[in-house]
């Protein structure tokens, strides 16, 4: 971005300002100075890494560390990781062992993420002919990645605009996938409006079997698994390339989800760009159409030639921008933007490792290195949603669990380890209050549903921390408890993210770029909203410096 840095508003104290220092405004921190911006993060908490943060929640338990919030990396594509040469400044990666869940009638299930064989053995326990189909079942969805995935690093076009920009790119999309043919398409659309039960239905006849695939629909989302839409969120989750080289299977970052964060902070910081922390903006300068830097809380203004905020939508225009100064059409679009959740993450000290009844010991097993999960069948799934709908957490919830430190040993003392619970559902209004007693009480019961499986459970537990809705959107900025930033669901995906016309990572104000995870590809720790905004906003100095009449053609208006 040297056209960037050289050119331009020299009074400007900042070649561009990154609102958030998150994962994505740390990425898109990277690109910008590694291009010769000089950049500045702003960050309101006292350290980077947004929700991919690691943490010692217990002052009398210091040696036990926790990623707090997000807890297993998977999407983030391979360019962003070399680009950023993220193994060298500490990236490393655990693969993850199988899905495991124990049933309380006795028996359990583990699926692979790529040993088919033993997927055919796993699932044979319960049904030979879904057993069977699991081959068919894993091929489907592999044809229906070659789709979805290369789209997640696919800017999405203005659909319905005549500009000539935007005709060129619906143009180029249509051009690009000029080979589907009508069953590929009928496929798309079926993940894109059937619910993950429905879908299951049609391939599988084993409940345990449903329920252990039915995992991945319902991962953040403010919808039981037959909901419609929830079909995609599974396969959001599942992909595996998105035309940039196989990203593996889901992984611990060794560390802690707060070492990526300190990976990319260590990239960026390597390329020039200036980080601060406890430094929350209060709001975004504007000027005509523009924006032209930001004020802090204290008062304190800083001018820049680039602004690119990645805080959730509602804070980033509705707050920091001001209605006044966008289109009264955006302003509805975001007003009306989605983002319950009913999340409630549970993290544990214990003691040892869970002895589950349908697959006995204490020590270490495969069952303990991947996902220990809390659904046994799609009904008790939808029964803990139900309640939550209904205004009252669930009796039983529904959990996805992980213990990082199967493998990764600095998280904790030896023999010790750490256990992640992500957990829904509450009430979607729980972000107004804290609801302290009802969360503990929540976490009884979800310690509980565990402990019928795994009868030394409850007493393993040394120390709990106990995050709800309203903790999640007051400490960390996630609105509604949202881990998204907004919901997955089929009218906030692609060119509706977060707002139709503005999905390409610029927004009505010119220089004001979007990078949260409410844009496209946003939802998990991938870092694709940070690239792609940071890319959008060199493309666009670079071609201010372009011919008048070349210019013409390529600018938004």
């Amino acid at each position: 971005m040297a056209d960037l840095a050289k050119g331009g508003l020299m009074a400007a104290t900042y070649d561009a300002v990154v609102v958030g220092g998150g994962h994505n405004g740390l990425v898109a921190a990277a690109y910008l100075a590694r291009s010769g911006a000089r950049t500045l993060v702003l960050e309101a908490r006292p350290k980077t890494g947004g929700a991919a943060t690691t943490e010692a929640p217990w002052p009398d338990a210091p040696d036990f560390s926790v990623t707090r919030l997000s807890y297993v990396m998977s999407l983030m594509p391979p360019t962003i990781i070399n680009d950023l040469d993220l193994d060298r400044h500490g990236y490393k990666i655990y693969p993850m062992g199988p899905y495991y869940q124990a049933f309380p009638d006795g028996g359990s299930i583990k699926l692979y993420a790529d040993d088919a064989r033993r997927n055919h053995e796993e699932v044979a326990k319960w049904s030979v002919q879904d057993a069977d189909a699991m081959p068919r079942w894993d091929a489907w969805l592999a044809g229906l990645a070659e789709v979805l995935g290369p789209l997640l690093l696919t800017v999405p076009p203005a659909l319905g605009s005549r500009r000539p920009r935007d005709l060129a790119e619906t143009l180029r999309l249509a051009w690009r996938h000029r080979g589907l043919d009508v069953r590929t398409i009928a496929d798309v659309t079926r993940l894109m409006t059937m619910s993950i039960a429905d879908l299951l239905d049609d391939w599988f006849t084993s409940p345990q079997v449903k329920a252990a695939l039915a995992v991945n629909g319902v991962i953040g989302t403010w919808a039981g698994p037959y909901a419609p839409g929830t079909a995609y969120v599974m396969a959001h989750h599942s992909i595996g390339d998105v035309g940039d080289g196989h990203l593996g299977n889901w992984g611990f970052q060794e560390g802690g989800m707060g070492a990526v964060a300190a990976a990319i902070e260590r990239a960026a910081r390597g390329h020039g760009a200036a980080i601060r922390t406890g430094a929350p903006v209060a709001r975004v300068l504007v000027s005509g159409d523009r924006a032209t830097g930001v004020v802090l809380d204290s008062g304190e203004e800083i001018r820049a030639q680039v602004v690119v905020s990645t805080l959730h939508p509602r804070t980033a225009f509705l707050e920091q921008v001001g209605a006044a100064n966008l289109p009264a059409d955006f302003v509805r679009d975001i007003e009306h933007w989605k983002t319950r959740s009913g999340v409630v993450k549970i993290n544990l000290a214990l003691a040892e490792l869970p002895d589950f009844t349908a697959d006995p010991g204490s020590h270490l097993q495969e069952h303990h290195t991947g996902s220990v999960e809390m659904a046994p069948s799609m009904e008790y799934i939808e029964q803990a949603f139900q309640d939550a709908r209904l205004g009252r957490p669930a009796a039983r919830p529904f959990s996805d669990g992980v213990i990082p430190t199967t493998f990764d040993k600095t998280l904790c003392p030896e023999g010790y380890h750490t256990m992640s619970l992500f957990t829904q559902w509450v009430p979607s209004d729980w972000n107004t209050q804290p609801h302290t007693a009802e969360l503990e009480a929540y976490a009884d019961r979800m310690i509980d549903c565990y402990n019928e499986l795994a009868p030394n459970f409850k007493a393993s537990i040394l120390h709990r921390d106990i995050l709800g809705p309203y903790q999640l959107e007051h400490e960390y900025g996630l609105v509604g408890g949202n881990i998204f930033h907004g919901e997955l669901s089929g009218e906030q995906l692609f060119h509706m993210r977060p707002a139709p016309g503005f999905a390409d990572y610029r927004t009505p104000l010119a220089d004001l770029y979007y990078a949260s995870s409410a844009t496209h590809a946003g939802g998990g720790v991938c870092g694709i909203p940070g690239w792609q905004a940071a890319r959008a906003a060199i493309a666009d100095q670079k071609a201010a410096r372009r011919p008048t009449a070349l210019r013409r053609i390529t600018r938004r208006s």
